[in-house]
């Protein structure tokens, strides 16, 4: 589907109860012109068959890139597949290339630059925002000429994000909002259009500001172990599956705060039984 004048996007139903709303693949510039693919789906037949169908629906164009978000196996798995049919060199962040050598091949892979432009097609270009949080390896993708930031996995189309370092989560999502943007095109959950795609970075640091004041109103209420702090701040009904993920997200906040000196983190002790 065409989103907007260099965006196409390739949904898929995956099912992910970790990420609601499906999951993107995207082709971006011009099919008659040369064309960027982000991210590249998981290690699954029907995934991949449904990228290069796309691919040959849009007409088989010049690639002339594959960036890549960052190293989960939903977005690197079919690497060496989509590669092989177009036979674009892969671009991603420098933590991953070596591990994205491995998986294309030798002398199929440049690191990108922090804040380097890459150019698309039709005129269009993608500048390349380094955006640790998520990831160590993170990488979003900025489309001026049609105002669309795409986030990966650092900001969804319909839920939020897990986050394995939340001091720099935050640094990241306040970088995405100095650069105007009225879409976003996430990895998962749909596109956001205009107007809440202007202010969905927004959201998610107002969001993630609230749950830190969340955690520190249940430290205040006495409860100390991460179980206990998620039970105050979620739903009781929260879905078996996200429970977990819940906790995660507890825990990256109370790292932060005891990175701040906020918090003191006591570790656990042992002792034998009587």
């Amino acid at each position: 589907m065409q989103i907007s004048e260099h965006v196409y996007v390739m949904h898929i139903d995956d099912g992910g109860i970790a990420h609601p709303g499906g999951s993107n693949n995207y082709f971006v510039g011009d099919p008659d012109d040369e064309m960027t693919i982000i991210d590249t789906g998981e290690h699954d037949r029907e995934w991949i068959g449904m990228i290069l169908d796309y691919y040959e629906k849009l007409g088989r164009p010049k690639v002339n890139n594959i960036l890549i978000t960052h190293g989960h196996q939903d977005h690197v798995g079919g690497a060496d597949r989509v590669h092989d049919a177009t036979g674009a060199p892969v671009r991603c962040h420098p933590k991953l290339a070596e591990r994205m050598e491995k998986m294309v091949g030798k002398g199929t892979v440049a690191p990108l630059k922090s804040r380097e432009v890459i150019r698309t097609g039709g005129g269009a270009s993608l500048r390349a925002l380094f955006t640790p949080g998520h990831e160590i390896d993170h990488v979003c993708y900025y489309l001026k000429e049609d105002r669309t930031m795409f986030t990966g996995d650092s900001v969804l189309g319909a839920s939020s994000s897990t986050v394995r370092d939340l001091a720099s989560y935050m640094k990241s999502l306040k970088l995405l909002t100095r650069f105007p943007h009225d879409t976003v095109g996430p990895a998962h959950g749909p596109v956001v259009p205009p107007p809440r795609g202007r202010r969905l970075v927004q959201w998610y640091i107002d969001h993630r500001e609230e749950r830190e004041r969340q955690v520190l109103d249940a430290l205040e209420k006495g409860h100390s172990e991460v179980s206990a702090i998620t039970r105050d701040i979620y739903p009781r009904n929260l879905k078996r599956g996200l429970r977990q993920s819940a906790e995660r997200n507890v825990t990256t906040h109370l790292e932060k705060l005891a990175k701040e000196g906020r918090v003191t983190s006591t570790a656990v002790q042992y002792s034998l039984n009587e």
